[in-house]
């Protein structure tokens, strides 16, 4: 390996494991984090997810299939359960990206859109066989390209098969456009607001939460609940950053908190969304801002 791929690796590594630490260390309603365990699952839980699967998505020489394969494959070894599929399948693009930006001098948003534009087949059969590994909640049938079943097209095609009903398919299929607007833009405007990094993934969270319906809510519990979460945060968005950060505020999000998981409202989508975005921020010079 030469010492630019050293380099790179690192880089991803420290890229992934610092937006899924920030991930737990930012309160996010309904979610799993230090605030509090949630949906059979505990912050550690995420922490030794994040651990494991960053030798595999992040090392030289793979395949964007073989990325999301050994990172599901390594975090079923170390904790048994789903806790980082969404994370897993956004994050591989843009680690692959990374890689192919430095080796190819290219920037990096040309190199996440030729890495989406060249996926394989292969590619498709290994992220089918991870998703059918970590068998997340609520996954439903397919009329095409059912995860079940062996892949006949590439990835690509196959997500924007889905696009419609899953953000994370929507991302494959949009070149990352939510990630790289909404997602971008709710950092930066926290950071104006003086926030630091872990009350700016709070904040980036609720924007996510605000804009775009959970598909894991979705998918689990229907449209109408996905909607009424999706109006709620919009609210507490609208209020302004300052009214987030007030302490009457952290007793309300506290109480939400608290009211979503004891309903079983988990919107994880808006968690994936949240850590690609922080990845992002950190892989792509060109945005301007670092972790």
């Amino acid at each position: 390996m030469t010492p630019g791929a050293v380099e790179d690796t690192a880089r991803c590594e420290a890229a992934f494991v610092d937006a899924c630490l920030l991930d737990v260390l930012a309160f996010k309603p309904g979610n799993v984090g230090i605030h509090g365990a949630g949906h059979r699952l505990e912050a550690r839980d995420f922490v030794r997810s994040a651990r494991a699967a960053s030798g595999p998505l992040c090392a030289p020489g793979l395949t964007l299939g073989q990325r999301i394969a050994g990172a599901v494959e390594a975090t079923h070894h170390a904790v048994a359960t789903n806790t980082n599929l969404g994370i897993v399948l956004l994050a591989a693009p843009l680690v692959h990206a990374a890689h192919r930006a430095s080796r190819d001098r290219l920037r990096f948003m040309d190199a996440l859109r030729m890495v989406l534009e060249e996926t394989t087949v292969d590619d498709a059969d290994r992220a089918f066989r991870a998703i059918r590994l970590a068998n997340p909640g609520g996954l439903g049938d397919a009329s095409q390209h059912d995860v079940r079943s062996e892949a006949v097209t590439t990835l690509r095609a196959a997500m924007e098969e889905a696009a419609h009903r899953d953000s994370i398919a929507l991302q494959y299929a949009s070149g990352f456009e939510a990630v790289v607007s909404t997602g971008l833009d709710a950092l930066r405007h926290a950071f104006a607001a003086g926030s630091d990094w872990r009350s700016a993934t709070h904040w980036l969270f609720l924007a996510y939460l605000a804009r775009y319906p959970d598909s894991h809510v979705r998918r689990k519990l229907g449209e109408s609940q996905a909607l009424a979460l999706r109006d709620e945060a919009a609210l507490r968005v609208q209020c302004g950053f300052g009214a987030v950060r007030s302490a009457a505020s952290r007793r309300s999000l506290v109480a939400w908190d608290r009211s979503l998981k004891a309903e079983g409202v988990n919107p994880g989508t808006t968690a994936d969304l949240t850590v690609a975005t922080l990845m992002l921020a950190r892989l792509d010079p060109s945005t301007g801002i670092l972790i």
